[in-house]
């Protein structure tokens, strides 16, 4: 019998509910689905933006491996020497234009394998920032010295942007999960080069909720048409994900696997 590494991945970690979810319920998820690798998306654990040091450090005393983020990741300014730092696996997307703080990937060791953790963002509906298509194939390039197998995390709008990039980098790298919209999408795969799939792993936040925020906040804003703030919502939460397993000689992707679990909190 082949050798699988098991990787737990996370959607975005929406507010306290979302945190507090995490951080009580990441240990025996691991355990669960006897993870060997973890990666949480936490762009919006602060209050619904941003990530904050504190809030980092807790995720990764939870288990985490890797925290990837997304387009909200500059709204808790106090992160940005994390990102900066080589020895916080805390990552923004790498196709953000040079000179941006951060890093846009890691590398982790996990069952002698280097892992490298690739965050790249959508332009489709989202802000124009550079290419991630071109990006992730220049990165690529440089992660192969690095790393024996790859993960992306996609934080993106569009569900065509996501496909054509997860077909586009298919039998390049082992798994492309989609973040961002916080719904999870039923069309978890194997492409035909051996990656792992999926248009978007959910979130980590309130079930009852829109998105995460206050339903009677989200829908006045629908009915009036005002810029109303955004609240998060403050109701018990799930937690959203994928198991995939990854074959340890190839690095290809042999089963993948939606979950969305409630949390006591």
């Amino acid at each position: 019998m082949l050798d699988n590494l098991h990787a737990l991945i996370l959607g975005d970690v929406y507010g306290q509910p979302g945190f507090r979810a995490v951080f009580i319920g990441l240990k025996n998820l691991i355990k669960e689905k006897k993870a060997d690798l973890v990666i949480v998306n936490g762009e919006n654990a602060a209050d619904g933006f941003g990530l904050t040091p504190e809030i980092a450090g807790q995720i990764l005393s939870a288990g985490a491996h890797v925290i990837t983020s997304g387009n909200h990741i500059w709204h808790q300014r106090e992160i940005l020497p994390q990102l900066e730092d080589s020895r916080v696996p805390v990552i923004r997307p790498a196709n953000y234009p040079p000179g941006t703080p951060g890093k846009g990937y890691t590398v982790v060791t996990v069952k002698g394998k280097r892992v490298g953790v690739l965050n790249l963002q959508g332009r489709s509906g989202m802000s124009s920032i550079d290419c991630p298509f071109r990006t992730a194939g220049s990165l690529l390039k440089k992660m192969k010295s690095e790393a024996d197998f790859v993960v992306v995390d996609f934080h993106a709008e569009s569900p065509e942007e996501k496909e054509a990039l997860g077909i586009y980098l298919d039998g390049k790298v082992s798994l492309l999960v989609g973040t961002h919209t916080h719904i999870q999408t039923a069309d978890e795969r194997i492409l035909p080069g051996g990656t792992g799939y999926i248009t978007d792993i959910g979130m980590c936040g309130p079930e009852l909720s829109v998105i995460g925020s206050d339903p009677a906040i989200s829908i006045r804003r629908f009915l009036t048409q005002m810029p109303l703030k955004i609240e998060v919502s403050d109701n018990p939460s799930v937690l959203s994900g994928v198991l995939v397993k990854i074959e340890m000689s190839s690095g290809k992707t042999v089963s993948i696997e939606r979950f969305r679990k409630k949390s006591l909190v």
